[in-house]
Protein backbone atom coordinates (compact mmCIF):
# COMPACT_ATOMS: atom_id res chain seq x y z
CA UNK A 1 0.00 0.00 0.00
CA UNK A 2 2.83 2.66 0.52
CA UNK A 3 4.34 1.55 -2.51
CA UNK A 4 1.56 2.88 -4.38
CA UNK A 5 0.85 5.71 -2.60
CA UNK A 6 4.31 6.73 -3.90
CA UNK A 7 4.06 5.51 -7.58
CA UNK A 8 0.48 7.56 -7.15
CA UNK A 9 2.31 10.98 -5.81
CA UNK A 10 6.15 10.55 -7.37
CA UNK A 11 4.78 12.85 -10.00
CA UNK A 12 1.84 15.48 -9.88
CA UNK A 13 1.18 15.65 -13.49
CA UNK A 14 0.55 12.22 -15.02
CA UNK A 15 0.98 13.10 -18.80
CA UNK A 16 4.97 13.91 -17.89
CA UNK A 17 5.06 9.98 -17.16
CA UNK A 18 3.16 9.10 -20.36
CA UNK A 19 5.31 10.84 -22.11
CA UNK A 20 8.25 9.19 -21.35
CA UNK A 21 7.45 5.76 -19.94
CA UNK A 22 8.57 2.72 -22.37
CA UNK A 23 5.60 -0.07 -23.65
CA UNK A 24 5.91 -3.08 -21.52
CA UNK A 25 5.37 -6.04 -23.09
CA UNK A 26 1.72 -7.35 -22.54
CA UNK A 27 2.76 -10.23 -20.34
CA UNK A 28 4.81 -7.80 -17.77
CA UNK A 29 1.77 -4.97 -18.09
CA UNK A 30 -0.97 -7.63 -17.20
CA UNK A 31 1.62 -8.97 -14.69
CA UNK A 32 1.65 -5.31 -13.03
CA UNK A 33 -2.04 -5.00 -13.36
CA UNK A 34 -2.28 -8.24 -11.19
CA UNK A 35 0.24 -6.88 -8.59
CA UNK A 36 -1.72 -3.95 -8.16
CA UNK A 37 -5.16 -4.90 -8.29
CA UNK A 38 -3.73 -7.67 -5.23
CA UNK A 39 -2.38 -4.87 -3.33
CA UNK A 40 -5.66 -2.88 -3.61
CA UNK A 41 -7.91 -6.10 -2.70
CA UNK A 42 -5.53 -6.38 0.38
CA UNK A 43 -5.36 -2.92 1.10
CA UNK A 44 -9.22 -3.05 1.57
CA UNK A 45 -8.96 -5.86 3.91
CA UNK A 46 -6.82 -3.94 6.19
CA UNK A 47 -8.42 -0.74 6.25
CA UNK A 48 -12.20 -2.85 7.06
CA UNK A 49 -10.36 -4.35 9.90
CA UNK A 50 -9.19 -0.73 10.98
CA UNK A 51 -12.39 0.44 10.95
CA UNK A 52 -14.31 -2.51 12.11
CA UNK A 53 -16.18 -1.24 15.70
CA UNK A 54 -15.78 -2.43 18.66
CA UNK A 55 -19.75 -2.23 19.91
CA UNK A 56 -20.84 -5.16 21.94
CA UNK A 57 -24.33 -5.66 19.63
CA UNK A 58 -27.47 -5.43 21.99
CA UNK A 59 -28.60 -8.65 21.34
CA UNK A 60 -31.04 -10.85 23.42
CA UNK A 61 -28.91 -13.74 23.65
CA UNK A 62 -28.59 -13.11 27.59
CA UNK A 63 -32.34 -12.30 27.75
CA UNK A 64 -34.20 -15.27 30.01
CA UNK A 65 -37.48 -16.40 28.71
CA UNK A 66 -38.84 -13.62 31.71
CA UNK A 67 -36.96 -11.29 30.54
CA UNK A 68 -38.17 -11.19 27.27
CA UNK A 69 -42.04 -11.20 28.08
CA UNK A 70 -41.39 -8.31 30.46
CA UNK A 71 -39.44 -6.26 28.00
CA UNK A 72 -41.81 -6.73 25.36
CA UNK A 73 -44.68 -4.90 27.45
CA UNK A 74 -42.42 -2.48 28.87
CA UNK A 75 -44.59 0.85 29.86
CA UNK A 76 -42.04 2.86 28.61
CA UNK A 77 -41.03 4.47 24.91
CA UNK A 78 -37.86 2.42 23.03
CA UNK A 79 -35.36 5.14 22.97
CA UNK A 80 -31.79 4.50 20.54
CA UNK A 81 -28.85 5.59 23.44
CA UNK A 82 -26.56 7.88 21.90
CA UNK A 83 -23.84 6.62 20.58
CA UNK A 84 -20.99 7.84 23.18
CA UNK A 85 -23.15 5.72 25.40
CA UNK A 86 -23.57 2.16 23.67
CA UNK A 87 -22.07 -0.63 25.35
CA UNK A 88 -18.54 -0.69 24.36
CA UNK A 89 -15.01 -2.93 24.47
CA UNK A 90 -12.61 -0.44 24.80
CA UNK A 91 -8.72 -0.20 25.89
CA UNK A 92 -8.91 -0.01 29.98
CA UNK A 93 -6.83 2.70 31.35
CA UNK A 94 -6.53 1.67 34.75
CA UNK A 95 -5.33 -0.91 36.92
CA UNK A 96 -8.26 -2.57 38.57
CA UNK A 97 -8.26 -5.95 38.13
CA UNK A 98 -10.70 -8.07 35.51
CA UNK A 99 -13.64 -8.66 36.91
CA UNK A 100 -13.48 -5.14 38.97
CA UNK A 101 -16.23 -1.91 37.57
CA UNK A 102 -15.20 1.12 37.63
CA UNK A 103 -17.62 4.10 37.36
CA UNK A 104 -16.68 7.64 36.00
CA UNK A 105 -19.52 9.73 37.12
CA UNK A 106 -18.63 12.68 35.48
CA UNK A 107 -18.22 10.85 32.15
CA UNK A 108 -21.12 9.04 32.55
CA UNK A 109 -19.22 5.55 32.09
CA UNK A 110 -19.39 2.04 33.90
CA UNK A 111 -16.25 -0.13 33.24
CA UNK A 112 -16.75 -3.61 32.95
CA UNK A 113 -12.96 -4.68 33.39
CA UNK A 114 -11.32 -7.81 30.61
CA UNK A 115 -8.39 -9.53 30.46
CA UNK A 116 -5.40 -8.14 28.77
CA UNK A 117 -6.25 -4.00 29.39
CA UNK A 118 -9.43 -4.68 27.65
CA UNK A 119 -12.76 -3.55 29.26
CA UNK A 120 -17.00 -3.21 28.52
CA UNK A 121 -17.96 0.39 28.39
CA UNK A 122 -21.28 1.39 29.28
CA UNK A 123 -22.96 4.43 29.45
CA UNK A 124 -25.37 5.24 32.42
CA UNK A 125 -27.28 7.87 34.25
CA UNK A 126 -25.58 9.18 37.61
CA UNK A 127 -26.63 10.79 40.65
CA UNK A 128 -27.26 14.59 41.08
CA UNK A 129 -24.34 16.66 42.47
CA UNK A 130 -24.88 16.71 46.35
CA UNK A 131 -26.68 13.16 45.85
CA UNK A 132 -24.07 10.74 44.70
CA UNK A 133 -21.84 8.36 46.30
CA UNK A 134 -18.34 7.78 46.08
CA UNK A 135 -15.43 5.36 47.49
CA UNK A 136 -14.85 1.62 47.45
CA UNK A 137 -17.38 -1.13 47.41
CA UNK A 138 -18.16 -4.79 46.93
CA UNK A 139 -21.35 -6.70 45.06
CA UNK A 140 -22.65 -7.78 48.34
CA UNK A 141 -26.17 -8.45 46.78
CA UNK A 142 -27.54 -9.54 42.89
CA UNK A 143 -31.29 -9.38 42.56
CA UNK A 144 -33.13 -10.30 39.26
CA UNK A 145 -36.21 -7.73 38.39
CA UNK A 146 -35.87 -6.36 41.86
CA UNK A 147 -38.33 -4.31 43.88
CA UNK A 148 -38.30 -1.03 45.00
CA UNK A 149 -38.52 0.27 48.63
CA UNK A 150 -38.10 3.52 48.66
CA UNK A 151 -35.83 5.24 51.79
CA UNK A 152 -37.29 7.58 54.30
CA UNK A 153 -35.15 10.08 52.92
CA UNK A 154 -36.56 10.11 49.15
CA UNK A 155 -40.16 9.44 50.60
CA UNK A 156 -39.33 13.16 53.09
CA UNK A 157 -38.46 14.86 49.75
CA UNK A 158 -41.02 13.72 47.41
CA UNK A 159 -43.69 13.09 49.58
CA UNK A 160 -46.57 11.16 47.29
CA UNK A 161 -45.12 7.83 46.56
CA UNK A 162 -45.64 4.10 47.70
CA UNK A 163 -44.15 2.36 50.51
CA UNK A 164 -43.00 -0.99 48.07
CA UNK A 165 -43.27 -1.68 44.34
CA UNK A 166 -43.07 -4.49 43.06
CA UNK A 167 -40.26 -5.88 40.51
CA UNK A 168 -41.33 -5.32 36.65
CA UNK A 169 -40.30 -3.00 33.36
CA UNK A 170 -42.84 -0.28 35.38
CA UNK A 171 -40.60 -0.33 38.45
CA UNK A 172 -37.33 1.77 38.53
CA UNK A 173 -35.09 -0.50 39.60
CA UNK A 174 -35.50 -1.58 35.98
CA UNK A 175 -34.20 -5.83 35.28
CA UNK A 176 -31.11 -6.16 37.69
CA UNK A 177 -29.99 -4.78 40.76
CA UNK A 178 -26.72 -5.11 42.01
CA UNK A 179 -26.08 -4.08 45.91
CA UNK A 180 -22.87 -2.50 47.10
CA UNK A 181 -21.72 -3.13 50.57
CA UNK A 182 -18.92 -1.70 52.16
CA UNK A 183 -17.79 -3.81 55.20
CA UNK A 184 -20.85 -6.15 54.93
CA UNK A 185 -23.22 -2.95 55.67
CA UNK A 186 -25.93 -2.24 52.70
CA UNK A 187 -24.31 1.22 51.28
CA UNK A 188 -28.51 2.07 49.60
CA UNK A 189 -25.84 2.53 46.64
CA UNK A 190 -27.68 0.28 43.64
CA UNK A 191 -26.49 -0.25 40.11
CA UNK A 192 -29.43 -1.31 38.37
CA UNK A 193 -32.10 -0.96 35.48
CA UNK A 194 -34.01 2.03 34.39
CA UNK A 195 -37.63 2.82 33.32
CA UNK A 196 -35.86 5.84 31.70
CA UNK A 197 -33.49 4.79 29.40
CA UNK A 198 -33.52 8.37 28.00
CA UNK A 199 -31.88 9.63 30.58
CA UNK A 200 -28.70 7.27 30.18
CA UNK A 201 -25.93 10.15 29.93
CA UNK A 202 -27.65 12.53 32.27
CA UNK A 203 -27.45 13.41 36.52
CA UNK A 204 -30.52 12.61 37.35
CA UNK A 205 -30.97 10.05 39.70
CA UNK A 206 -30.62 10.23 43.98
CA UNK A 207 -26.97 8.90 43.78
CA UNK A 208 -27.70 5.50 42.06
CA UNK A 209 -26.09 4.21 38.33
CA UNK A 210 -28.69 3.48 36.08
CA UNK A 211 -28.01 1.28 33.03
CA UNK A 212 -30.47 0.22 30.36
CA UNK A 213 -31.96 -3.50 31.20
CA UNK A 214 -30.47 -4.51 28.03
CA UNK A 215 -26.79 -3.31 29.63
CA UNK A 216 -27.47 -4.22 33.06
CA UNK A 217 -28.62 -7.80 32.41
CA UNK A 218 -25.31 -8.13 30.26
CA UNK A 219 -23.69 -7.16 33.59
CA UNK A 220 -25.38 -8.67 35.82
CA UNK A 221 -24.43 -12.06 33.94
CA UNK A 222 -20.70 -11.08 34.27
CA UNK A 223 -19.71 -9.48 37.30
CA UNK A 224 -19.40 -11.74 40.47
CA UNK A 225 -20.67 -11.67 43.74
CA UNK A 226 -17.94 -9.79 46.01
CA UNK A 227 -16.54 -7.76 42.75
CA UNK A 228 -14.35 -4.65 43.90
CA UNK A 229 -16.74 -1.78 42.88
CA UNK A 230 -14.47 1.88 42.49
CA UNK A 231 -16.57 4.72 42.15
CA UNK A 232 -14.72 8.05 41.28
CA UNK A 233 -15.78 10.92 43.29
CA UNK A 234 -16.81 14.42 41.29
CA UNK A 235 -14.35 15.96 39.24
CA UNK A 236 -11.77 12.84 39.67
CA UNK A 237 -12.75 11.57 35.71
CA UNK A 238 -10.04 10.01 33.86
CA UNK A 239 -12.08 8.58 30.98
CA UNK A 240 -10.38 9.42 27.76
CA UNK A 241 -12.00 11.66 25.64
CA UNK A 242 -15.33 11.68 27.53
CA UNK A 243 -18.30 13.15 25.80
CA UNK A 244 -18.07 16.79 25.34
CA UNK A 245 -20.96 18.36 26.76
CA UNK A 246 -21.85 21.69 25.94
CA UNK A 247 -22.74 24.20 28.82
CA UNK A 248 -26.29 24.36 27.83
CA UNK A 249 -26.81 20.70 27.68
CA UNK A 250 -25.20 20.84 31.53
CA UNK A 251 -27.40 23.62 32.61
CA UNK A 252 -30.23 21.21 32.00
CA UNK A 253 -29.30 18.45 34.09
CA UNK A 254 -30.42 19.83 37.72
CA UNK A 255 -33.29 18.13 39.60
CA UNK A 256 -35.42 20.92 38.83
CA UNK A 257 -36.01 20.28 34.83
CA UNK A 258 -38.64 17.97 35.62
CA UNK A 259 -41.35 18.13 38.39
CA UNK A 260 -41.12 16.13 41.27
CA UNK A 261 -44.30 15.13 41.27
CA UNK A 262 -43.07 13.48 37.55
CA UNK A 263 -40.32 12.52 39.16
CA UNK A 264 -42.01 10.50 41.79
CA UNK A 265 -44.32 8.91 39.31
CA UNK A 266 -41.62 7.55 37.32
CA UNK A 267 -39.23 6.34 40.10
CA UNK A 268 -36.29 8.91 38.89
CA UNK A 269 -34.74 9.15 42.28
CA UNK A 270 -34.04 5.95 42.39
Amino acid sequence: MIQIGRALTWNSNPFVLASWTPRAPQSEKWGALARVGTTFILSGFLLGGCMQTTRDPLTDANLTPRDRGLLANAPYARVTVPVDYQRTVVQFHRKEAPGSIVIDTDARYLYYVLADNKSIRYGVAVGEQALSWYGIAKIGRKEEWPSWTPTAEIKRRLGNIPDFVEGGPHNPMGARGLYLYQDSKDTLFRIHGTNQPEYIGRAISSGCIRMTNEDVIDLYNRVKMGAIVVVLAPKQSDSPAPPRRSATARQREPRHQVPETERAAKGMDS
